[in-house]
């Protein structure tokens, strides 16, 4: 039995599978707050538009069973390479909710509009400036250039080794922590030096209501360190991501 689907419609829908995926996942593209149609016509312009440089590399189906092995195999390239870049951009949730608790401010959540769920509001707050700082700086660009080097990097072949998977998203991962913890290093310092204070003023004045004291200052001072510090945690996300897009293949 003759396999009939059209060549150029095979390696479209091939090109398609890892492009789409990838697109819904990336940080700025791939966004919840940016409408699905708009990210569909995108992801299918941006497949047009790679389709010269996928169909030299994409193998040839012969048969119906090769090709959905292979369909599979672009689908988990796009699944593995767009979380490890998602787990990146959540290192914005993480230091909102560092910081939200280090400020007495985790009970103030909101909708995030960004990934769905209740976060806190700083969270909500840095993941939104952080979206809008992506594609003010034109890191967007570099994570559509990423999308066209992934077919050097990981050319299609096939399902990508689950070590090699295992290791990228899980480096990734680790890599958003540890950012998030940087993001928010000067708050968790001032928490400590700001408590330690209290405490030690706790023990000299043992009538002073401690609490209704430390709370507002904490929230205040918080609030200061934040517009103080706002613009160089930003310029570390941005460099951090930009480098990890740049560099995805070599992780």
């Amino acid at each position: 039995m003759t396999f009939a689907i059209p060549e150029l419609t095979t390696v479209f829908l091939l090109a398609f599978a890892r492009v789409g995926t990838l697109v819904m996942l990336l940080p700025g593209i791939g966004e919840r707050s940016i409408p699905g149609r708009v990210r569909l016509a995108f992801a299918l312009l941006l497949t047009l538009i790679l389709l010269p440089t996928a169909r030299s590399l994409l193998p040839a189906a012969s048969s119906p069973s090769g090709l959905v092995g292979t369909l599979i195999g672009e689908i988990a390239v796009g699944l593995v390479l767009g979380l490890a870049a998602r787990a990146v951009m959540a290192a914005l949730q993480t230091a909102g909710t560092l910081v939200a608790q280090q400020l007495g401010l985790s009970y103030a959540t909101t909708v995030d509009p960004s990934m769905g769920g209740q976060e806190a509001a700083l969270s909500t707050f840095l993941t939104l400036l952080g979206v809008t700082l992506i594609f003010a700086t034109d890191v967007h660009h570099i994570a559509i250039a990423g999308i066209a080097d992934s077919y050097r990097l990981l050319p299609p072949v096939g399902i990508p080794a689950p070590g090699d998977a295992a290791t990228l998203v899980l480096g990734s991962v680790g890599r958003g922590f540890a950012l998030g913890a940087k993001i928010a290093a000067p708050f968790i310092a001032f928490a400590i030096l700001f408590n330690l204070g209290l405490g030690i003023l706790s023990r000299l004045m043992p009538q002073m209501q401690v609490f209704f004291i430390g709370l507002p200052l904490t929230i205040l001072f918080g609030m200061l360190i934040l517009v103080a510090s706002l613009g160089l945690m930003m310029a570390l996300f941005l460099e951090d991501l930009g480098r990890f897009l740049e560099g995805v293949g070599a992780l």
